[in-house]
């Protein structure tokens, strides 16, 4: 893979992350249709879905790469990573804002007495610190510190699903499958995990047993 094929793919991605945000600010002024007869709620299950799906491809890459030994993907997490950000960023303020229309004190009893959006919240504010830390610098200077950090992203995934499965109330065939992928996700590292554990621990047992 050449820089520039890898900086073409890089534009594409960020292109097609940036196609949900156009379509709703497209319906938005009346181009292409409408926002249908809910449009609060159109834009917030966009905004939404789309950041969770972003975080799932995020998560996605590790396991792919190793399956297939295309490392180039790696090059791809960052910017997956941070417009999935941008994406629930964009839901959360669309709740506060517009659905809400900035009542504090009816958005804090909201985040304290209703689940799923103490979940979602709470992947939020997770969020922060590993979009905050994603460039090389925070990297380098963080070192071991970055990867410990940046772990968080698995316990984010299980919150973004858990806050979908609790905001459906009848269909949660979709909410389901959402997790179904996450919990392949995290399983497979997990098992990639135990076998490389398996690996040092038999490496140590032959540098260790007599010759």
């Amino acid at each position: 893979m050449t820089r520039r094929n890898l900086a073409l793919i890089k534009a594409l991605v960020i292109v097609a992350c940036v196609v949900p945000f156009a379509w709703v600010a497209a319906r938005a002024f009346g181009y292409g249709g409408d926002l249908g007869a809910n449009p609060v709620q159109m834009v917030l299950h966009t905004f939404g879905k789309t950041g969770l799906n972003l975080l799932i491809l995020t998560l996605a890459i590790t396991p792919i790469r190793k399956q297939t030994g295309l490392n180039w993907l790696v090059a791809l997490r960052r910017t997956l990573g941070l417009a999935a950000f941008f994406y629930i960023l964009l839901h959360a303020i669309t709740y506060a804002v517009l659905d809400q229309g900035l009542a504090w004190q009816s958005l804090l009893v909201d985040v304290a007495m209703r689940p799923y959006i103490t979940v979602g919240f709470l992947a939020l504010v997770l969020m922060v610190p590993l979009a905050v830390t994603s460039t090389n610098a925070m990297q380098r200077r963080l070192k071991r510190r970055w990867v410990q950090l940046h772990r968080l992203v698995y316990l984010i995934g299980i919150l973004g699903a858990v806050h979908f499965l609790w905001l459906v109330k009848i269909d949660v065939s979709e909410p389901l499958l959402y997790m179904g992928v996450l919990a392949l996700l995290l399983g497979y590292r997990v098992v990639d995990w135990r076998r490389r554990q398996q690996r040092r621990l038999q490496a140590r047992q032959r540098r260790e047993s007599p010759a």
